[in-house]
């Protein structure tokens, strides 16, 4: 029976990012996919700036912002003109410690395939047409079965197959939520002729409001409609017939269409022994705010640096039993973040051009209270940064960016305005840096995961060998010495 380490179910956006990292490590994996081939609608297209982070450090951020763009400012039409115009998002200027800070609009079509283009760069690749119909797990590793009567076993197996994950329902967890709008939605991809692609262009009739978004480097819009009463009708005449009794415009080419409901549901657990749930299979969201997608990236980058240390660096396997406490809190959050911006206003009825604020942009999301999470350090001010919290960006002493200390798969030690003897470490585990001044993080040493966390805080070198002897399995680098800076 083939084996692997890691099984993942689904290339949607999660379970590429989860590839593209276990690759990049060496971590052998299969990454399989029911679908008969790649994913080919715009439906999550906002890219919020924790996600850019997250695909720079895996190599896909020029492609990413290449192939993309800023979002368009909104304007509302009323009797065949424009009669108002705003910015749906928080619009603000880069900083050296936030790189990015505001959303990126790309299809999610492409998203998926840049990240196939960096896979198959990787050496990776996605098995379309292998569907997972069951397994089971022991002790040492899971068992899966396929459609086509083949078997495959894995030490772990992830689920990142989507709201209607088998990986869940297999294992039985439950997954609970609400109706964030009873109204049925649509949302496709269409051709436009004639409409200005300056705008994100937005109608409120008493038919119910509907949005054309154009797509950046295609000559597409994204199409959403609410339905507050019948149901939508995906085919191309029904799309067509909808705009244009709501808009009065002509629609030609109709891409692709996909009617749902809005909801929030989250699984139980997101871990069952051997077994990891990621991205949709373990948390839904509204389309509105674009969270789900991100949040979905989120969860891969956290499990990925963890699957790798265990299967490869000697780290122990508890640490994998950090990713549950650290995601499952975040995602609740996000959810209630994503049906309060569908809702938007208590005194407005827009679910799909309430505004977006800073809170959308992911950056602030921390892991504070988390088990990998240490601050041995007194004193601190309410805005200070702490073990838990996102590294920000800044410059070491050579000049170096710290998202480009931070790429890669070790944890990075920061020593910030240090002049005491530096402790000892693993060259294989820790890339040490010294900063003679960083504002956003103050004066101390800072243990930054691989994920680009601060997993320790603290004045105290004997704290990182404790902490790496925790947290990875290992101690000070073998007959290591202090290093002076």
């Amino acid at each position: 029976m083939p084996a692997v380490d890691v099984l993942i179910a689904g290339a949607g956006p999660a379970g590429l990012v989860l590839a593209c990292d276990l690759a990049r490590q060496g971590v052998p994996f299969r990454l399989i996919d029911a679908g008969d081939g790649a994913f080919p609608g715009s439906r999550g297209k906002g890219l919020q700036p924790r996600t850019l982070e997250i695909f720079e450090d895996l190599g896909v951020l020029d492609a990413v912002l290449d192939s993309g763009d800023r979002l368009p400012p909104m304007s509302a039409w009323q009797d065949g003109r424009i009669v108002r115009e705003w910015d749906m998002v928080t619009r603000l200027e880069p900083t050296r410690e936030d790189p990015f800070r505001e959303p990126w609009m790309l299809p999610q079509w492409r998203t998926q395939e840049i990240l196939r283009e960096r896979l198959e760069a990787l050496g990776g690749r996605v098995e379309f047409g292998t569907r997972l119909v069951g397994f089971a797990q022991d002790g040492d590793g899971v068992t899966a079965r396929l459609a086509d009567g083949g078997a495959v076993r894995a030490a772990y197996l992830v689920g990142a197959d989507g709201g209607r994950s088998t990986v869940r329902a297999v294992l039985g967890t439950p997954f609970t939520g609400t109706t964030v709008d009873p109204a049925p939605m649509m949302v496709a991809d269409v051709e436009v002729p004639g409409l200005a692609r300056s705008h994100w262009h937005t109608w409120e009739g008493a038919d119910g409001p509907v949005a054309l978004c154009p797509l950046p480097r295609t000559s597409a819009f994204q199409l959403i409609a609410a339905y507050p009463a019948g149901e939508p009708d995906p085919s191309p005449e029904g799309v067509r017939s909808l705009v244009a009794a709501r808009t009065g415009l002509r629609v030609g080419a109709v891409h692709w269409a996909s009617p749902f409901r809005a909801r929030a549901a989250m699984a139980e657990r997101f871990r069952d022994g051997r077994v990891f749930l990621v991205g949709d299979a373990a948390h839904v969201h509204s389309p509105a705010g674009a969270q789900g997608l991100n949040t979905s990236v989120q969860d891969a980058y956290n499990l990925g640096w963890k699957l790798g240390h265990v299967l490869l660096r000697g780290a122990p396997h508890t640490l994998l039993d950090s990713y549950e406490p650290e995601r499952l809190p975040v995602a609740a959050d996000v959810l209630g973040l994503s049906t309060r911006i569908h809702r938007g206003p208590a005194d407005e009825n827009r679910p799909l051009t309430s505004r977006r604020g800073r809170e959308a942009h992911q950056l602030g999301l921390d892991y504070r209270t988390g088990p990998l999470s240490r601050d041995a350090r007194t004193g601190l001010t309410s805005g200070a940064l702490r073990a838990g919290d996102r590294a920000p960006d800044g410059v070491d002493a050579d000049g170096r960016r710290l998202f480009e200390a931070f790429r890669g798969s070790r944890f990075t030690l920061l020593a910030v305005d240090w002049s005491r003897e530096l402790p000892d470490t693993s060259d294989d585990l820790v890339a040490t840096h010294t900063v003679p001044d960083a504002p956003a993080y103050g004066r101390g040493l800072f243990l930054i995961r691989p994920d680009g966390y601060v997993g320790l805080a603290t004045e105290d070198p004997a704290d990182v060998a404790k902490y790496l002897g925790e947290v990875a399995g290992q101690g000070p680098a073998p007959g290591g010495r202090g290093r002076g800076v």
